[in-house]
């Protein structure tokens, strides 16, 4: 009964029954009073007595539906008017409340109508603004930690120049590596902030060729393979005999791979293992980077690629500089190649696994198979 459809259905029926019965009524009184009124203003039969008689009764009976059909619309009107009232009151507390949310305001409330599509409707208000204000909240500490990154380095880099042009500090080559190497952390957390806005933008400017997934893989594993034993961390490479053939980007491919090895490196404690293997099949090719470390929620799966997200309670160090958008990248560049990213994890302490997934090539089936 608290279903929109039903309660609509429902004031049709009840607005048309009421004319009807209204109407009713009305002809059913009026008509004997207007029957007599007429026979006595004039001879009941006249020339053509028997048409005369029956063009009074005519006379009367239009008379009649003509004032029960007036009252009966009044009266349906009335009735349609109350019943609209009820289910526009509703929809305009809704709108009020999606405005305030437009507003800035994610903390309004929407509150919930007895009619069930309502208030579903209104669940789903509460809903988008209880993630509006997560995602904003998200941002400000972005924010704050953005700030945070870049005032170590950049403190770093002013006392070294201070010191150096004051005469404290020797401007020796390792001094000097010391500036570079700040430089280079504040031009990575740029360029990370920088490809998150054109991924999310469309603007990623792939440059996609054939290339052999395999090589790109493996040149990604090797430039961090002294970071994963520096770790302390054992480190698998498989892949298949044959070429696996793809259409894409190499450097932004290869750009995935070391996020995806990075992350597992910083989610596995020492003496853990991460093993990274490509795989081809009938109409795409796979690599999965797989680890022994901290392992993910159910809850965490999906939210581990929005922006900013950072796994609660999960292990970091010193080293440990991610800003939490380097998944959200990772899978923009493979959704922009046609591809998908997704995870996989038995829950927390059992490790996980992403796969990258990737669509072969015109003509690479072939090519694999030779």
């Amino acid at each position: 009964m608290n279903r929109l459809a039903v309660r609509l259905v429902l004031s049709h029926v009840l607005v048309a029954v009421l004319g009807g019965l209204t109407t009713f009524l009305v002809v059913r009184a009026l008509t004997p009073e207007l029957f007599d009124r007429m026979m006595g203003q004039g001879p009941m039969m006249g020339r053509g007595g028997g048409g005369s008689l029956r063009g009074q009764v005519a006379d009367a009976v239009t008379q009649a539906l003509l004032v029960g059909t007036v009252v009966g619309v009044a009266a349906a009107t009335g009735f349609g008017v109350l019943a609209a009232g009820r289910l526009v009151r509703p929809l305009r507390r809704l709108g009020e409340a999606t405005r305030e949310i437009a507003a800035g305001r994610y903390d309004v409330h929407a509150v919930r109508p007895q009619e069930h599509e309502l208030a579903v409707l209104a669940d789903d208000v509460n809903t988008l603004g209880a993630a509006l204000a997560e995602t904003e909240a998200r941002r400000v500490r972005l924010l704050g930690e953005v700030a945070h990154e870049m005032r170590t380095p950049l403190t770093v880099i002013d006392g070294s120049v201070e010191g150096m042009i004051d005469g404290i500090l020797p401007a020796t080559p390792e001094r000097l590596g010391v500036v570079s190497d700040e430089v280079r952390r504040l031009r990575r957390l740029s360029d990370d902030l920088s490809t998150l806005s054109r991924t999310e933008e469309g603007r990623l400017g792939l440059v996609p060729v054939p290339a052999d997934l395999r090589e790109v893989v493996s040149g990604a594993v090797e430039r961090l393979r002294p970071q994963v034993e520096d770790a302390g961390l054992a480190l698998g490479v498989r892949m298949p005999p044959q070429p696996v053939v793809v259409v894409v980007d190499p450097d932004r491919v290869a750009q995935v791979v070391r996020n995806l090895v990075g992350n597992a490196v910083r989610a596995t404690p020492a003496g853990g293992r991460i093993d990274v293997e490509v795989a081809v099949g009938p109409r795409s090719a796979t690599v999965a980077v797989r680890d022994t470390g901290e392992g993910l929620a159910p809850e965490d799966l999906e939210r581990v690629f929005e922006r900013f997200y950072r796994v609660p309670d999960r292990r970091r160090d010193v080293a440990d500089t991610g800003s939490g958008i380097g998944l959200t990248i990772a899978r923009g560049i493979l959704r922009a190649h046609g591809g998908s990213l997704d995870a996989r994890s038995p829950g927390r302490g059992g490790g996980a696994t992403f796969t990258a997934r990737l669509p072969l090539g015109e003509g690479a089936q072939s090519s694999v198979s030779v």
